[in-house]
């Protein structure tokens, strides 16, 4: 697990403890259950180290249920941390009395889980529209053969970006956020928004040029 960045400053990824469930056990030992009461109350009340108990005893429990559900290692990291950011910001409509803070959790996962499959039907409807607005031959628009290496290239490199920087262009985009929305979304300074988005481009656009002199270099080889 990634370091979790959050509102009240980085919550960094933790070895589990003993009697930690990653498989998604919610059962508890009433000793278990007591401790959890305490950390949720704490949690409920603001208290950063009681949010960062919480993020360290159910983190691995949330991560392999995105991980699971989405069959990808760096988005189940993403929707890890949407699902701890947004049970700090909504942690006053936790209700003890309604069940245990993990099971809150979980129900919050399954709805980022939920968002993060929708993003991806959203993209592939997109990119099949595009494919389709392409194949139908409009005069004056065909696409160069260039362009086509260009879009493989820079899906490529997206994909080596680091997770915060590929969340921020994906959300840039894919879901057409502003810096401030993403800002909003993710939890980051909007400072460390717009400074990730530029290095994220510059090193995409590197990486292209890079491509395509040693494309064609081998050429005149």
């Amino acid at each position: 697990m990634t370091a979790l960045l959050s509102p009240v400053g980085t919550v960094p990824a933790m070895p589990a403890l003993a009697g930690d469930r990653p498989e998604g056990q919610l059962m508890e030992q009433p000793e278990d259950r007591v401790e959890s009461e305490r950390l949720a109350a704490g949690f409920v009340r603001g208290d950063e180290d009681s949010f960062a108990l919480v993020y360290r005893r159910w983190g691995a429990l949330v991560h392999s249920l995105a991980a699971r559900s989405l069959g990808d290692a760096r988005e189940a990291e993403d929707v890890a941390q949407q699902t701890f950011l947004a049970a700090w910001r909504g942690r006053h409509g936790y209700h003890a009395v309604r069940g245990p803070l993990p099971g809150w959790l979980v129900g919050i996962a399954r709805r980022k889980i939920a968002d993060a499959h929708a993003a991806r039907s959203r993209r592939t409807e997109l990119a099949a529209a595009h494919a389709a607005r392409e194949g139908a031959g409009v005069p004056g628009t065909a696409e160069r053969p260039e362009d086509a290496l260009d879009r493989v290239l820079v899906t490529q490199e997206l994909r080596k970006l680091p997770p915060v920087q590929r969340q921020i262009l994906r959300l840039a985009y894919f879901d057409d956020l502003t810096h401030v929305q993403i800002a909003e979304r993710t939890g980051l300074p909007l400072g460390t928004v717009k400074s990730h988005a530029r290095r994220a481009i510059l090193r995409i656009r590197r990486s292209v040029a890079e491509g395509s002199v040693a494309e064609g270099s081998a050429s005149v080889a």
